[in-house]
């Protein structure tokens, strides 16, 4: 077995949508970045690539490659699920967590859930995602960004 650990942040912009989770959720602001900028899913990818030892989505991925502009993060994800098998590790579990002061994301967690655990082709029991304010504290708290953390277990396909 192998853990990974991961993190992202994106700020919070006009004129964007907002996707975690691979849910377009309804929001005055979406988060800015290369791709559709989806934290939780970043996140998750980070902790995937840690648990085999392959860097992180910045060298997977770069924000200097236009093929990747404005891309779905999902579609980043199956990228990195192909990796994961050719590499032949699957998903124990994921355990995420998605820090924004607004808005309330509760009603989307199923939703994203279902997501990953299509691309990654896991049972919905392998994927667990909580939604957590920072108590008006921080960039967070002053609504300026988003942050997402996610810890991942791997097994080997022959265990």
């Amino acid at each position: 077995m192998r853990i990974g650990f991961g993190f992202d942040v994106h700020e919070l912009v006009d004129k964007r949508n907002l996707i975690i989770g691979g849910v377009d959720i309804p929001h005055e602001k979406g988060l800015l970045g290369h791709s559709d900028a989806d934290v939780l899913i970043h996140a998750i990818m980070d902790s995937i690539l840690g648990a085999m030892a392959l860097g992180d989505i910045g060298y997977h991925f770069p924000d200097t490659d236009q093929q990747y502009k404005d891309i779905s993060s999902l579609i980043l994800l199956e990228k990195v699920k192909d990796t994961m098998d050719s590499n032949g590790f699957k998903i124990g579990n994921i355990d995420a967590t998605v820090a924004a002061q607004s808005p309330k994301l509760a009603p989307f967690i199923l939703e994203m859930r279902k997501n990953i655990s299509r691309v990654l082709e896991c049972s919905l029991g392998d994927i667990n995602i909580k939604a957590t304010t920072t108590e008006k504290l921080g960039f967070v708290g002053r609504k300026e960004g988003i942050s997402s953390y996610s810890v991942c277990m791997l097994k080997a396909v022959n265990s």
